[in-house]
């Protein structure tokens, strides 16, 4: 399964190297299970929160077909990266393709600028719901959840929100053995396995 992560100048850290480590280590008869890609819109190298310096290993121009891709949020997302039109229809794009369209903290605000929530639920970082609410009313924003599942689009709320998220989506797609031996390898609390956050 191929999994690609979108990277920009001031994503936050966790939001995407958390989905990364997660589907990353994820075996199964110690097989890999996925293969995980960065791709930024260049593929230059791009600058995260707090000064991070990370090239992405592939380009909007030459990157795989992705069955999941993560949108990862902090300030690049909700300030910079929802004015790139080139960026927004590149998202939209991908939904067209992709099996599962996620998103990490605000980046749910970059999935609402490209109208992929409209009709749907959702939520982000806790500190951005009433933003979320406000600008983009065709979302049912839901609140108190780490993650909601809406079958092809899968939201999740602030930062550390995003590895339970992807320990559900192990879950989800492979199974809850899968997961839980993932999270046990990370020594990481499978909150994730519950319904914590589970289809409203």
């Amino acid at each position: 399964m191929n999994v690609g992560i979108y990277l920009f100048d001031e994503v936050e850290v966790l939001d995407f190297a958390g989905p990364f480590e997660v589907f990353s280590l994820a075996k199964k008869d110690q097989k890999k299970l996925c293969q995980v890609t960065t791709v930024g819109a260049s593929g230059e190298m791009i600058t995260a929160r707090n000064g991070l310096k990370v090239t992405p290993a592939v380009s909007f121009d030459n990157h795989p077909d992705f069955d999941i891709l993560i949108i990862p949020g902090g300030y690049g997302a909700r300030e910079i990266e929802i004015h790139k039109e080139p960026v927004l229809n590149w998202i939209r794009g991908q939904k067209e393709k992709v099996g599962i369209m996620t998103s990490v903290c605000t980046g749910s605000i970059l999935l609402a600028q490209c109208g992929i929530l409209d009709g749907r639920k959702a939520t982000t970082h806790w500190m951005r719901l009433d933003r979320l609410q406000r600008e983009y009313p065709r979302v049912q924003v839901i609140r108190d959840r780490k993650f909601v599942d809406d079958g092809d689009v899968v939201t999740s709320a602030g930062i550390s929100a995003g590895i339970d998220m992807s320990f559900y989506l192990l879950g989800r797609l492979f199974d809850l053995e899968t997961a839980q031996a993932t999270a046990r390898r990370m020594e990481y609390d499978p909150v994730a396995h519950s319904t914590h956050g589970a289809k409203n």
